[in-house]
């Protein structure tokens, strides 16, 4: 049995195989500057260029709409604030988005959709917003939640919102749907979609935003007037390559790794949930088969992963932070969840690399921690 359990692949998956061979060669040969016009150059221009056909294809976009970004925070906020500043007016967003689409929204003076307790917007809050004020620029629907890994219906939601304002810009932070959720059928629902290369197994700092040809989008950092004057600086080739070979594989293996992952999932949530004090934050059918997420009452999260750690368990109680610091989740809040819940949140998350070892390893040293921690000490 291993020692050691990574479950906080929603954070960060590791490097791909094929990332890391895809992009090897452009950190030691292919050095180029793909904005330049010598052979070298070249080399570097296709490289980059041959990935964002990949992209496009594996997403159902047109090429010239793929944007390569630092990450996915990059592509959020371009979304955002790239909008807003093109088209006037504010935009709008789930209680439960991440913060690189909560911050920028707020921020613009824009509207928070409520969401019901299971994590599901509010439609009715959705359509009477959009409805109501007239100067509403985009929205914004988080395809899979990064803490609860709730799934949102954005095909019935998108609809709604075009029924009701048609010239509305729909955008989908999809950077944590990449790995479970065929891309092309997200993609079909809106006009612009984030996406992130370090949670499907591509490298940190790489991300992409893809827009619909007609997508009004101001850029927001100016300069060379690089990825089509929708973003410029020279471009990290070695990373849109890692990128695009990672989702590639991502997008070939989906459904076989989708099934065995979920199969680990519900270990892991049918075992935990045995305690007394554990429960499941959502119904397993509403959320993605890498994140299973729990509460655990009368037990502090940074204990837990504390003691966790210790013994070989890495996890997660929210989303990362830069501190590394555990912070209140504003996702479990408008949810509805009680502070004493948002205490005891655990998020246990796997990918393409978890191993059955990894989950033995899990179910052998959590019971024991949260039992020894909780204040009922009663397991079931």
């Amino acid at each position: 049995m291993s020692d050691e359990a990574y479950l906080d692949c929603a954070a960060s998956a590791p490097l791909r195989a094929e990332a890391l061979a895809a992009m090897l060669p452009y950190l030691t040969e292919h050095h180029g500057n793909p904005s330049g016009s010598h052979a070298v150059a070249r080399r570097a221009r296709q490289g980059l260029e041959e990935s964002r056909d990949m992209v496009a294809e594996i997403c159902g976009a047109d090429p010239h709409g793929v944007v390569f970004t630092s990450g996915g925070t990059e592509a959020d906020n371009l979304a955002v604030r790239g909008v807003t500043a093109a088209r006037g007016g504010v935009p709008i967003c789930l209680a439960t988005e991440h913060h690189a689409i909560l911050d920028p929204v707020v921020a613009s003076g824009g509207h928070v959709v409520r969401v019901r307790d299971d994590g599901i917007a509010d439609f009715e809050h959705l359509r009477n917003l959009v409805r109501s004020h007239a100067d509403i620029c985009l929205v914004s629907i988080m395809a899979v939640n990064n803490e609860t890994g709730v799934v949102q219906p954005l095909g019935e939601l998108a609809t709604m919102v075009r029924d009701a304002r048609p010239d509305v810009v729909i955008h989908t932070d999809a950077v944590q749907a990449a790995h479970w959720l065929d891309l092309r059928e997200v993609y079909a629902h809106v006009d612009a979609m984030s996406l992130a290369g370090h949670k499907f197994g591509g490298p940190k700092g790489s991300g992409v935003l893809i827009v619909r040809d007609g997508t009004e989008l101001a850029p927001q950092i100016l300069g060379g007037g690089q990825e089509h004057e929708r973003r410029s600086g020279t471009q990290n080739v070695a990373a849109a390559v890692g990128f695009a070979a990672a989702l590639q594989v991502t997008d070939q293996r989906r459904s076989v790794e989708g099934a065995r992952i979920a199969a680990f999932r519900a270990t892991l949530e049918s075992v935990l949930t045995e305690a007394d004090n554990v429960v499941a934050t959502v119904d397993g059918t509403t959320g993605v088969p890498g994140i299973c997420h729990l509460t655990m009452l009368g037990v502090e999260s940074e204990a837990v992963l504390v003691a966790l750690e210790q013994r070989g368990v890495m996890a997660a109680a929210a989303s990362s932070c830069a501190s590394g610091a555990l912070q209140s989740s504003h996702v479990l809040g408008a949810m509805g969840r009680s502070d004493e819940e948002a205490a005891g949140a655990l998020r246990l998350s796997l990918a393409f690399s978890s191993t059955p070892e990894e989950v033995a390893h899990a179910l052998e040293v959590i019971p024991d921690v949260v039992l020894a921690m909780s204040s009922t000490g009663a397991l079931a």
